[in-house]
């Protein structure tokens, strides 16, 4: 059951996150910092770092950083490996609503989610709840502008470049959060490969109502790999030197 705290109204929810960042903090089955105990100390380092709410994945994480923090929480379950993957059946929605997230995150494509509900019954299963939010992690303008007719509190550009048969861009849809903000009246979430601070800047100039980083920040072993990488190239260019000497 969700924690017994204090129900925030949604305007709450927003406005403790307008203008401010959120930390996402995931670890996949299998990666060191994996669990509930290692995602809430990543969590607290987050917020203690200047974090207004925070971006979990999976029920057990969301119950034990809920126990610790009264701050916002958008929950996700990611479950399956069908196309809709992010909260996609009603069960895990429950789950991470009781789970005690104030925003559950779920995939606002369109795309059939595999236990037949529709983005609309998600709308009105935590609408029912007090407090609770909807996010629609949406890839194209014309996916926010329909999660938004279905109800969505708030849409996020999460997707963008992971719905198509290419691989993702190195770089933020930072055009697709404009479009967004122009287009919705509803608050705008910029999320999905924000991997600088500055990126994470113009993301709020073009008009995102908060901006959520990920991998950036928490995912250790990527970032020690970029640095690694780069000292590698260094390396090979210096011996490159040294034999042309």
């Amino acid at each position: 059951m969700t924690p017994d705290r204090p129900t925030a109204t949604p305007d709450d929810v927003v406005g403790a996150l307008r203008g401010r960042l959120v930390v996402s903090c995931q670890a996949r089955e299998g990666e060191p910092l994996h669990g509930p105990a290692h995602m809430t100390a990543m969590a607290l380092s987050a917020l203690d770092g200047g974090a207004a709410g925070l971006r979990l994945e999976g029920p057990a994480d969301v119950a034990a950083v809920r126990a610790v923090t009264g701050v916002p929480i958008i929950g996700l379950w990611k479950v399956g490996a069908a196309p809709v993957y992010i909260t996609p059946t009603m069960d895990a929605v429950h789950a991470v609503a009781d789970a005690g997230a104030d925003i559950v995150a779920v995939d606002g494509t369109g795309r059939p989610r595999p236990d037949g509900s529709t983005f609309a019954d998600v709308v009105r299963a935590v609408h029912g709840i007090p407090g609770r939010l909807v996010m629609a992690d949406v890839a194209t303008l014309a996916q926010g502008r329909a999660a938004e007719a279905a109800g969505a509190d708030l849409v996020g550009s999460t997707l963008s470049g992971y719905t198509g048969p290419g691989r993702p861009p190195a770089g933020p849809d930072l055009t697709l959060v404009g479009e967004l903000a122009a287009a919705l009246s509803v608050p705008v979430v910029a999320e999905g490969r924000i991997a600088t601070a500055e990126q994470a800047a113009e993301a709020l100039l073009r008009g995102a109502t908060t901006v959520v980083v990920g991998g950036a920040i928490t995912r250790p072993a990527s970032i020690t790999a970029r640095f690694a990488a780069a000292l590698d190239s260094a390396r090979t260019a210096l011996v490159a030197q040294e034999g042309a000497r």
